[in-house]
């Protein structure tokens, strides 16, 4: 029986994972940050955010669609649910993906901060830390379940890489001030 679980543990927590997209090595989980320090920022040309990914799942706003990617999305996010109410429940929200890349080998940490409509402008922070980081990286947050449920829709977020204590790239919603 043990061994039977064992993929689904390992695929359920493969959402959470940051990988490398061109070796595949996987960063550590991420992690909520009970307090996110402030740091210095001194920006760095070779470390650099290359697109982000959003995608908001909340099946009561969602326009009927005849596009076939859209309509994959949507189920995608949510494969893998068993019941209707409760697993389902339990996937809405926002999900990310940063896709960015770094010329100097090393250790990075992605720091992802946000502010959500019903905490008003306190800001929380998710964090995954890399050994050794090179190349092209793909790092994926999400803010689902019940801190999406609790706390409302992400309204502002901005994300971070940090290296030897200072903030190196940086991207940012439009309303993150």
């Amino acid at each position: 029986m043990a061994v039977a679980t064992l993929p689904l543990v390992l695929l359920s927590m493969a959402t959470a994972n940051a990988t490398d997209v061109t070796t595949g090595v996987p960063g550590t989980p991420q992690r909520r940050l009970e307090n996110a320090n402030v740091l210095p920022l001194a920006l760095d040309d070779r470390y650099q955010f290359r697109k982000v990914e959003e995608f908001l799942n909340e099946p009561r706003d969602f326009k009927p669609t005849t596009d076939a990617m859209v309509a994959f999305e949507r189920q995608r996010v949510v494969y893998g649910a068993v019941t209707t109410s409760v697993d389902r429940q339990e996937l809405r929200g926002h999900y990310y993906n940063f896709f960015w890349r770094t010329r100097r080998p090393g250790p990075i940490t992605v720091r992802f901060e946000y502010r959500q409509a019903n905490l008003g402008a306190y800001v929380q922070a998710r964090e995954v830390a890399y050994n050794y980081a090179k190349g092209t990286m793909e790092t994926q947050f999400q803010v689902i379940g019940d801190d999406y449920i609790l706390d409302g829709r992400v309204i502002s977020w901005r994300a971070v890489l940090i290296s030897d204590g200072k903030i190196v790239g940086l991207t940012q919603s439009y309303l993150w001030d």
